[in-house]
């Protein structure tokens, strides 16, 4: 848990967010799956003038309706949600799902004898009528923004459009009601001319992928959302951008700014460093490329009243060099390398004797030194070799900072990871990445290690309540433990793969097999893939698994 008075911003409790319902109703048109919308009131105190499908908060009455039925076979965790969702769309736009008694649908003649301005469940009951919730499919959740004065949390829901029925909006919350193809949708925000939310852009975007509306039916399941997501935003080019959970920067926004806070930059550039907490700072370097990603990440800890260590100084570049020297003003305790390659290690000793000059102290290069196996750009030796298990020490008087280092080998054999033990962060080198997989290059990298170290990070994770990771290269990282045990299985399954393609072609070699075993990456990227592949071939072989 990250100490409050770390972060960078003040806390505030997000507003509540109050449960709610929506519907899309679904057909097919001349040129594919067309999905009914409407416009809100540019008088509404929530979302004026957006393009929205029917919906709205969820009533105690809807609670009751739902209680007081007995329908065999329909015990849903979300029928509430879906009644609210079905009346909503009644009062809104006039369409209802609903049987009479016998199970026939209602038709258009017995929706014409409703009232829409009066309560529509007693006007069920005294006609023997039911809303028809199991034609409605449990979609997604969306919880609104945390940073969002007024919130709602919203199950969508989606269901074929009745037959014989037309919309005809209330004029009150709902305008124009209109059938539009999801990429016009998409088309027609994108040019201004028809403004959506987030949530409804991404469900958009996910509905674009049918050509049917019963293909689009068949991917729900019946009583469990496809997703849960409470997005979050930050800053790009100066314009705020929201993200899913699933979404490279939403780890970072969740460490930089848990209550929701519009204000965190998300831009990658190397000219200043990044504030992520009060005693932790990112400067990312400037050789950003195929293996680098946006450049690595030197990680500055550490504060003026305690001096500072910095986590990998990088590559061999004057600029971040004077750069790491201007942020301390040369006040570090220790400059610490995660492991030898050569975008990580050779600015150790220039920042060091930078430092020396500068305050006539030289601090200590630490880490380990590269085994016999290292290629020859990557050869180091620190002034001092790393115990694992020791601990480096930041003190203040207020607001220490213990990091605790962890041997991880398999990226490399002089691989490790540190732990900020306070707060539960995880800096984890090259042992685990925003975005992509780390190269396993043989001999220096071995994948039976790199999965052991992987092991050890998790258990880490689970008994320290680890709950982000700080790469080198990338963005920070949530949800630290779920993070790396779904990297272990992408490993796993990516060996299988392997094992498989040695199966089907015995007498061949790597360059076969990495056409069978990486066909879903792209093939400018095989002569990198078949560095790992090569590190899976020798786990393979070691564990006798042919």
């Amino acid at each position: 848990m990250i100490r409050a008075a770390l972060q960078l911003h003040p806390a505030k409790t997000p507003a509540p967010a109050h449960p709610a319902a929506t519907l899309l109703l679904l057909r097919d048109g001349a040129h594919g799956v067309e999905v009914l919308m409407t416009r809100r009131s540019s008088n509404a105190s929530f979302l004026p003038g957006a393009y929205v499908f029917p919906g709205g908060r969820i009533d105690p009455a809807d609670h009751h309706a739902h209680c007081a039925e007995r329908v065999p076979g329909t015990v849903r965790r979300h029928r509430t949600a879906v009644q609210a969702a079905l009346r909503e769309t009644f009062e809104e736009l006039g369409i209802l799902l609903a049987v009479q008694a016998d199970g026939t649908p209602v038709t258009t003649e017995h929706v014409q004898d409703l009232d829409r301005n009066l309560a529509l469940y007693p006007q069920l009951q005294s006609r023997g009528w039911s809303l028809a919730v199991d034609r409605a499919r449990m979609l997604a959740c969306w919880t609104t923004d945390r940073g969002v004065p007024k919130r709602f949390d919203t199950a969508f829901f989606a269901a074929l459009m009745p037959g014989q029925q037309a919309p005809a909006a209330d004029e009150m919350e709902q305008f124009e009601p209109v059938w539009v193809r999801p990429h016009d949708a998409l088309s027609r925000h994108q040019a201004g001319h028809f403004f959506m939310i987030f949530p409804t852009i991404r469900t958009l975007q996910w509905l674009a992928d049918f050509e049917q509306a019963e293909q689009a039916l068949a991917a729900c399941a019946e009583d469990a959302p496809l997703w849960t997501s409470c997005p979050r935003g930050g800053l790009v080019g100066g314009q705020p951008l929201r993200f899913m959970e699933h979404e490279a920067p939403y780890g970072e926004l969740a460490l930089v700014c848990p209550d929701g806070q519009l204000e965190h930059a998300l831009d990658w550039q190397h000219e200043r460093p990044v504030p992520l907490l009060r005693h932790l700072h990112r400067l990312t370097a400037p050789n950003a490329g195929v293996m680098t990603g946006p450049g690595t990440n030197s990680y500055i800890v550490g504060g003026t009243d305690s001096s500072y260590i910095v986590i990998d100084p990088g590559a061999l570049h004057g600029d971040h060099v004077e750069r790491l020297l201007a942020l301390t003003s040369g006040q570090i305790k220790a400059i610490v390398c995660t492991h030898s390659h050569p975008d990580h290690s050779p600015a150790a000793r220039p920042l060091a004797a930078a430092c020396a000059l500068l305050t006539g102290r030289t601090p200590p290069v630490l880490g380990l030194a590269s085994a016999a196996s290292a290629h020859a750009n990557a050869t180091f030796t620190p002034d001092r070799a790393l115990l694992d298990g020791e601990r480096l020490v930041l003190d203040d008087g207020v607001h220490p900072i213990t990091l605790r280092v962890i041997h991880t080998p398999g990226h490399a054999a002089n691989h490790l990871c540190l732990v900020l033990e306070e707060d539960g962060l995880l800096f984890s080198g090259d042992h685990i990445l925003s975005g992509s997989t780390t190269i396993i290059d043989p001999p220096d990298g071995d994948m039976s290690a790199y999965l052991d170290s992987l092991d050890l990070l998790a258990a880490a994770c689970e008994q320290e309540n680890i709950e982000f990771i700080l790469p080198a290269h990338g963005h920070v990282i949530g949800h630290a433990a779920q993070a790396i045990a779904q990297l272990k299985a992408h490993r796993l399954r990516r060996e299988a793969r392997v094992l498989a393609a040695m199966r089907s072609a015995p007498l061949s070699g790597l360059d076969a097999w990495v056409a069978l075993a990486y066909d879903d990456t792209p093939e400018a990227l095989w002569p990198l893939a078949k560095r790992s592949l090569a590190a899976h071939v020798q786990r393979i072989e070691q564990l006798a698994m042919l």
